[in-house]
């Protein structure tokens, strides 16, 4: 069944050594754009997880979070160069007994010195990269499913919808014959009366031409069969699995079409009130169908 583009989803990992939690939130949009937000450590692995997401989702903006606590201070990979600060005081206290004077180190001040630190973490500790990308999937699968269930939402919505525009159709059909009874008696009224008027002779052959004219001017029968095709095709759409949104999007233009050609057509004032209804409630299904993937 088709899946909405908006939802949520949440997996939070506790370990002895990390814990981290993912959030997943989703907007409709016409491709697929992922967003994220990560610790700059972990950027290595945000193309080979931007893989997993796709496995999920073909449409819409995601935007991901990762929240990371790591207990474990081995896996940060960071390291204080103390061979390096060990000479630096040797030195300075050196200085300090030349001119007489004793020399306490400011410990503060080597925290702030980026020289004396470095970062060999660059690579994520495996099993944390491990752990991060289970997480991930548990999320997206929590995510998926909120988006099911306002998807099955959207779905009963719209064959509702389309039950409705089934029957507007059907009373259009209906009463298109009565409007092209009613042209005909009208025009050939109004031909027998200009005729009388200026005196001249009845053709009854020239009568049948322009009745012949007017209702194939007014008929709307291909159209209302490429409607009823087009709203069971809808129908069919809804019910079927995988990414269905662009095809309900691209049926519904062409339905849009074929009920406007319907009541530029019709010349009726009955007919372009059921029209109207028509378009009104097509208009609701696009506004559903923006978020359908």
């Amino acid at each position: 069944m088709p899946v909405s583009m908006t939802g949520f989803g949440r997996c939070e990992t506790n370990e002895d050594s990390w814990t981290h939690v993912w959030e997943i939130k989703s907007v409709n949009g016409r491709f697929l754009d992922v967003k994220w937000r990560m610790p700059g450590s972990l950027r290595g692995l945000e193309n080979g997880w931007e893989k997993v997401v796709r496995k999920y989702a073909s449409r819409g903006r995601v935007d991901i979070s990762l929240n990371l606590d790591v207990l474990n201070a081995a896996i940060l990979g960071v390291t204080f160069n103390e061979t390096m600060a060990n000479a630096m005081c040797g030195q300075m206290d050196k200085l300090a007994l030349s001119q007489g004077r004793s020399f306490e180190p400011d410990y503060n001040r080597l925290l702030t010195m980026s020289s004396l630190w470095r970062d060999t973490g660059s690579e994520p500790d495996p099993g944390l990269a491990a752990s991060l990308t289970a997480g991930l999937k548990v999320a997206l699968k929590d995510w998926v499913g909120s988006r099911s269930v306002e998807g099955d939402a959207m779905v009963a919505d719209m064959l509702s919808r389309l039950d409705v525009l089934r029957e507007t159709a059907d009373k259009i059909a209906v009463r298109i014959p009565d409007i092209l009874e009613e042209k005909k008696t009208n025009l050939t009224q109004r031909i027998v009366d200009m005729l009388e008027s200026a005196g001249a002779e009845f053709s009854e052959d020239r009568m049948l031409q322009e009745v012949a004219h007017l209702t194939d001017k007014l008929d709307v029968s291909e159209e209302l069969t490429r409607l009823d095709a087009h709203l069971e095709r809808l129908r069919e759409v809804l019910n079927s699995k995988g990414d269905v949104g662009k095809k309900l999007d691209f049926l519904l233009q062409e339905t849009f079409r074929e009920i406007n050609t319907c009541g530029n057509k019709a010349q009726d004032t009955t007919c372009s009130r059921l029209v109207v209804d028509f378009k009104a409630e097509l208009e609701k299904c696009r506004e559903q169908v923006q978020n359908i993937e």
